[in-house]
């Protein structure tokens, strides 16, 4: 067999397509919920990290530095192989969506740190003068400057953690690494492969072509 019969096989791949799109579909799956979870904590990690109780900041930092510095492969297989032995029992998708999540998390809330520490002291002092309430300064005058510095490196670690999803696979999640495997097992050849990786960069493409236009916008702004 030639190259193109063995690696751009278009009739295997015809034949694969119907289980690699629904590979496709619980990835996205699996990343929406990541993305959603993960920026939600992390946000709430920065703040407790910022203007926290002692305890709360401890706290924070804790699982900032740890989650940080953990792979997403070993804490996944912890997750999903490690938990049962204590009694929890989870799903290969909510395995993935916690692993993938605790980890997002932690990159966020420093993304959060940075831009909300680059945001001028007058700024919460004037609000402060005005009456306002902390959590109303937080929500209404912090929050949406600090979005805007950091949505560029956001959208970047956000793209990041998409393509990270492939690994879910390690727990049998049917997502599109995943099928496409079981596909390259059915059918004896790596044709499969190739078309979930073009698939990957149909999705990811427009993504990271986002975050170079994100951060050309901004830079141009700050100007």
């Amino acid at each position: 067999m030639g190259f193109v019969d063995t690696f751009l096989n278009i009739d295997v791949m015809q034949r694969v397509f119907p289980m690699l799109w629904r590979g496709i579909g619980n990835t996205l799956a699996l990343a929406a919920a990541t993305l959603v979870v993960g920026s939600l904590t992390g946000v709430i990690l920065c703040l407790m990290r910022l203007y926290g109780a002692l305890p709360f900041r401890l706290f924070a930092i804790a699982w900032i530095d740890v989650f940080r510095a953990i792979p997403i492969l070993v804490l996944l297989v912890l997750i999903y192989y490690a938990l049962p032995f204590m009694g929890v029992r989870l799903s290969s998708f909510a395995s993935a969506v916690l692993a993938l999540s605790l980890v997002f998390a932690a990159f966020t809330a420093e993304v959060f740190r940075a831009g909300i520490q680059a945001i001028p002291k007058g700024q919460h002092e004037a609000a402060a003068s005005m009456g306002l309430p902390f959590p109303i300064i937080i929500w209404k005058v912090i929050l949406p400057q600090a979005l805007r510095i950091a949505i560029p490196p956001h959208t970047s670690n956000s793209v990041a953690i998409a393509k990270d999803t492939s690994l879910a696979s390690v727990v049998a999640m049917p997502d599109l690494l995943k099928q496409a495997t079981d596909a390259q097992a059915l059918t004896a050849n790596p044709s499969p492969l190739i078309a979930a990786a073009l698939m990957y960069l149909i999705v990811l493409l427009p993504a990271v072509r986002l975050v170079s236009w994100l951060e050309d916008k901004y830079r141009t702004q700050d100007r």
